[in-house]
C-alpha cells in the first residue's frame, strides 16, 4: 500500500503500520531528520504538505493528515482567554484539506486533529480520546490512554522514541507532545485496510 503521510511529525502514527510504502511529508527539517532516523526506508521530504498533496496524491492508496491543531486547541483557547497567550485565528486548512480528499481522492483518507474549542465546521466520523477523525471509511471507537501532555519531559523516551542524542532547535519535549500515540495509529491504519469506503 502506497501511503502518504502529511504533517508527519517524528512518525508516532506509523510506528506500527506494516507493508507499506510511504512518503512522509513534514516542513521542518530537524523533524524530518527524526523521522528519517527512525524510519530509514520511508521517503522523506521536507515540503509544505499542501503543496505537495495537491500535486501528488493520485499516486497513493492511503492519505493521512495531522494538519497543525494548535489554533484549534480547547486548552490554548481558554489560556488566550486568560491571558497567557495572544489570541489566534484557527489554522482553517484542517477543513481545506478534509474537502479536497474527500472531493478529488479516490482512495482512502483520514484527517486527524484535536477536538477544538468552537463546533467542528465539518462534522467528523468518529471521536476517539482527545482527537477527532475525519475519514471516508468506519473507525471503530476504542478506549485509548494517552499521557497527559504537561508531563512528558525532553528527556523521555515516549513510546520507543529517544530524543536525547538529537541536536536540534526545537523544544524536544514539544516534539515528544505533539507525537501521535502508535497504538491509534495502528488502530486507524487497520481500520482503513478492513473497511469498504463510505
Amino acid at each position: 500500500m502506497k501511503v502518504l503521510n502529511l504533517y508527519a511529525g517524528i512518525g508516532g502514527n506509523r510506528k506500527l503500520w506494516k507493508d507499506v510504502e510511504v512518503t512522509a511529508i513534514e516542513n521542518n527539517p530537524d523533524i524530518a531528520m527524526i523521522y528519517k532516523f527512525y524510519y530509514p526506508d520511508d521517503n522523506v521530504i521536507v515540503d509544505d504538505a499542501i503543496y505537495y498533496l495537491v500535486n501528488n496524491y493520485k499516486r497513493f492508496d492511503f492519505i493521512w493528515a495531522s494538519p497543525p491543531c494548535q489554533t484549534h486547541s480547547r486548552i490554548r483557547f481558554a489560556s488566550a482567554k486568560r491571558g497567557s497567550y495572544l489570541p489566534k485565528i484557527p489554522d482553517l486548512r484542517l477543513y481545506e484539506i478534509i474537502l479536497f480528499l474527500d472531493n478529488y481522492f479516490d482512495g482512502k483518507w483520514v484527517v486527524e486533529n484535536v477536538i477544538p474549542y468552537y463546533d467542528t465546521l465539518i462534522k467528523p466520523t468518529v471521536r476517539i480520546g482527545r482527537h477527532y477523525f475525519w475519514s471516508n471509511f468506519k473507525i471503530e471507537e476504542i478506549d485509548i490512554k494517552d499521557r497527559k501532555s504537561n508531563s512528558i519531559s525532553g528527556n523521555d523516551k515516549l513510546y520507543g522514541y529517544d530524543l536525547t542524542d538529537f541536536d536540534i532547535s526545537m523544544r524536544k519535549d514539544q516534539i515528544l507532545r505533539n507525537m501521535f500515540n502508535p497504538v491509534l495509529g495502528k488502530h486507524i491504519f487497520d481500520s482503513c485496510k478492513l473497511k469498504e469506503v463510505l
